[in-house]
């Protein structure tokens, strides 16, 4: 209508003709993007799924009505601009007219710069070249992560008395940690409970717990890792009790606690549970003096007092008594027996079998407890048992089958999940004796195992948006103009992230999958109208100039738009913050980088692929058109 002198419906019309090619190409490759990305498997996947058919659902349908329903809006909304210059302008005219004499001063820059760029193939290759180079140093140096450890307002407290500590021991430590945790600003309450192990998941005298409650983060100006500082300073007068300070897992039912949670496995063979206890208190002591790793503990302790029943078989069988009735009877008048149920006073009650207390006081009393063998006589435990106080674990854990030895830590303030794991992979290789392995657990073993699934995904979405495109442009070379228009976002990605200093984990991964889409269209756009205007008769580099120019405006304004929506992701605190400022910043470098950059490098890679066309298809002729132009 500006430069065309026509009405809204004409202009609407004319302007359809050039677009719906375009509009089609960016759904049809955006969806594509998306949707390969539904199918990953593991963790990864339900972060990837929901994100993914979110937005390829919101695609299609945004595509559709900006074929149909947004056409007919500006047919029946805009006006025909009017030039009268006689009429005094307003100050949002004068507004207008200002901004409009600096894009045109910008546009016409940006053709000069294009046309000196697009003739020149060595520039435009040299620029991919170096912004490839510069994502692969920069991703080196961006650590790694999986799943961001997020403040959720909630800190867990691991307590370990010494061997043979009582329950009210373990109790008097718990309510100390009760009373420090609840004097700290920002906690909003705090429970206490001994006699249960939180890492573990184990019971025993020795062992407590304390969950502790933070306010809401708009209540609060200090995180939970900063409380966790605080706590670890003012309980380290407590010294009868080891305690553990560490927040949830990132992802509920991934292991007990955040960090990493690996097992020591004894594959030797030898049972020896005191040797496996050597090897895991070397192995943490080793793990701690890395830089990456920070406060590396293992609960696996075989000091715990115990008895050893020995059964003389010979002297139990000439009593006609087997070892499996002695155990069971020793069950029942030791722990108890669940035996039947009455009812009385309109109540039903258990029936509960087991020796009088003074049987059980002393270890002693099992030797005056007695046993009925086959024949119906009452035998003593003491003509056959005997006690041997001895040490040994609390608990024996196995994973995978063998003996295990359960390590938890977490990484150095600075470093990532990953490089934590990378240092305990090289410390085990170094440092693990012969016969001992280790496996992970939690979210570590995804992280560990997850392998290049995400690359692979990578690949897919890229092969997906150009087998879309060959079929668009009827032609194998020109979607290549727009598959490596994206090396330069990932590298702005990866510089955002490096800036602000976060990981590349797998919201940043979900970023770049959604610059593939963001990107590409931006390319299309300018390739869809080159093309156009390649066969209409022009040249390949006229084309792309003449593109270049006239999308320049609308490629703009959408990722400037686009960047705009992204500030608040970048700068959010409180719940998901770690999570939306990854996912902000790496979106937020990418457009940036890929739409400054992008508009300059496109042009001449659709002026280098089309060259080649060229030379491959002289026979096709200038009239045919593709499908979506017909449209």
């Amino acid at each position: 209508m500006e430069h065309s002198d026509i009405g809204p419906r004409k202009a609407t019309e004319h302007a359809m003709r050039e677009i719906s090619g375009a509009i089609i190409a960016i759904t049809l490759v955006m969806s594509a993007v998306f949707l390969p990305v539904a199918f990953m498997e593991g963790p990864e996947g339900i972060f990837y799924r929901q994100f993914s058919l979110t937005m390829a659902v919101s695609i299609v349908l945004s595509g559709i009505t900006a074929l149909t329903l947004t056409p007919a809006l500006c047919a029946l909304f805009l006006k025909k601009p009017h030039h009268d210059e006689t009429h005094k302008k307003s100050g949002l005219q004068l507004f207008f007219a200002g901004f409009n004499h600096r894009y045109n001063a910008l546009s016409d820059n940006y053709k000069k710069v294009i046309g000196v760029i697009a003739s020149r193939r060595m520039i435009t290759l040299g620029i991919l070249l170096a912004f490839s180079a510069g994502a692969s140093l920069i991703g080196a140096v961006v650590p790694a992560g999986f799943i961001p450890e997020e403040d959720q307002g909630t800190i867990y407290a691991n307590i370990t008395t010494p061997s043979g500590a009582t329950l009210e021991r373990t109790g008097k430590v718990s309510n100390e940690v009760q009373r420090i945790a609840s004097g700290l600003d920002g906690v909003n309450s705090v429970s206490s409970l001994a006699g249960f192990s939180l890492l573990s998941e184990g019971t025993g005298a020795v062992y407590g717990m304390n969950l502790i409650s933070l306010k809401n983060w708009g209540e609060r100006t200090i995180s939970d890792k900063e409380l966790i500082s605080v706590l670890e300073e003012k309980t380290r007068h407590i010294k009868d009790a080891s305690i553990e300070f560490f927040t949830p897992p990132p992802v509920p039912g991934y292991g007990n606690s955040s960090g990493f949670e690996m097992r020591l496995l004894d594959k030797t063979g030898s049972g020896d549970l005191f040797q496996l206890q050597k090897v895991a208190d070397a192995f943490v002591e080793e793990i701690n003096k890395r830089p990456e790793i920070a406060n590396a503990f293992t609960a696996f302790n075989v000091n715990f007092p115990q008895f050893l029943l020995h059964i003389d078989g010979d002297k139990a069988a000439q009593k006609a008594i087997t070892a499996e009735n002695a155990m069971s009877t020793l069950q029942t008048l030791i722990g108890s027996e669940y035996a039947t149920n009455f009812i009385r006073f309109g109540q039903m009650y258990k029936v509960m079998v087991q020796a009088l207390p003074e049987y059980r006081a002393q270890p002693d009393g099992l030797m005056k407890l007695y046993i009925k063998n086959e024949a119906g006589e009452m035998v003593p435990f003491s003509s056959f048992l005997s006690i041997e106080k001895v040490y040994g674990p609390e608990q024996v854990t196995r994973y995978n089958m063998y003996t295990s030895a359960m390590v938890n830590g977490q990484p150095a303030k600075g470093y990532s999940s990953g490089q934590a794991i990378a240092a305990i992979k090289a410390a085990a290789a170094q440092k693990l004796p012969k016969g001992f392995g280790y496996d992970w657990a939690g979210s570590s073993r995804d992280q560990a195992n997850a392998g290049n699934q995400a690359i692979y995904i990578f690949i897919i979405c890229l092969l997906f948006v150009y087998l879309l495109l060959a079929a668009q442009y009827e032609n194998f070379l020109l979607p290549l103009a727009v598959i490596l228009s994206l090396p330069i976002g990932i590298f702005g990605a990866l510089f955002l992230l490096m800036m602000m200093g976060l990981e590349n984990n797998i919201y940043a991964q979900i970023a770049m999958i959604m610059l593939i889409g963001i990107l590409g269209k931006n390319a299309i756009l300018i390739i869809e109208f080159a093309i156009l205007k390649h066969r209409q008769g022009k040249s390949p580099f006229d084309a792309a100039i003449e593109a270049g120019v006239l999308r320049l405006h609308p490629i703009l304004m959408t990722s400037f738009a686009f960047i705009a929506g992204l500030i608040p992701l970048m700068f959010a605190s409180g719940a998901g913050e770690i999570g939306n400022n990854t996912i902000g910043s790496a979106a937020a470098g990418g457009m940036i980088f890929g739409t400054l950059f992008g508009v300059i490098v496109i042009p001449g890679l659709y002026v280098v692929f089309a060259s080649i066309a060229d030379k491959h298809h002289r026979r096709r002729t200038k009239e045919e058109t593709p499908f979506t132009e017909s449209i």
